[in-house]
């Protein structure tokens, strides 16, 4: 009876007992993936806010930091040919409401417009406006660069490898 009473005390404190080593907390893959992703949105929007072709209230609001990794969502996801709110914000992972907030958003910006959806006259597709197209355009240039100043840093072999394992994990 003794040594269940002793075995019951020792393994409820090892439960209780934070691990003796704990950096395990600030470099497992989902943080560094999570720190890399920052990262990278912020050179792109860097480098968007520099780019002439952008109009110049959206490059100021890029500079200042007005724009943020939420808004890349809608640059990221958003077809060409249009898109309802439901699927962007089911592409981006976000919730309707907080899509709904970002389009408003991006509305007012001059980047995106609500327009009647043709197939279906209750519903409204978000389209880019000729300054989002401009915008979707310096999005892929400052991706292209991002990725190019990556490779740079940690060589075209380590990119490579980064890029398919993320591809394979992701699917």
């Amino acid at each position: 009876m003794v040594f269940l009473v002793s075995l019951h005390y020792y393994l409820s404190m090892s439960k209780n007992t934070p691990p003796v080593e704990d950096g395990w907390r600030q470099t497992h893959l989902g943080r560094l993936l999570g720190l890399s992703m920052r990262r990278f949105d912020e050179r792109v929007l860097q480098l968007m806010a520099g780019n002439v072709d952008v109009p110049l209230a959206l490059s100021n609001l890029a500079a200042r930091g007005q724009v943020s990794a939420a808004h890349i969502h809608i640059t990221r996801h958003l077809s060409l040919q249009g898109s309802r709110l439901t699927e962007l914000a089911e592409l981006a992972g976000m919730s309707k409401q907080a899509m709904g907030q970002l389009l408003t958003q991006c509305e007012a910006w001059g980047l995106v417009r609500r327009e009647a959806d043709v197939r279906d006259a209750r519903a409204k597709r978000v389209v880019f406006t000729p300054d989002g197209l401009a915008w979707l355009r310096a999005f892929e240039q400052a991706v292209t660069q991002a990725e190019a100043e990556l490779r740079q840093a940690v060589g075209d072999e380590v990119a490579t490898v980064i890029a398919l394992g993320l591809e394979a994990y992701a699917a």
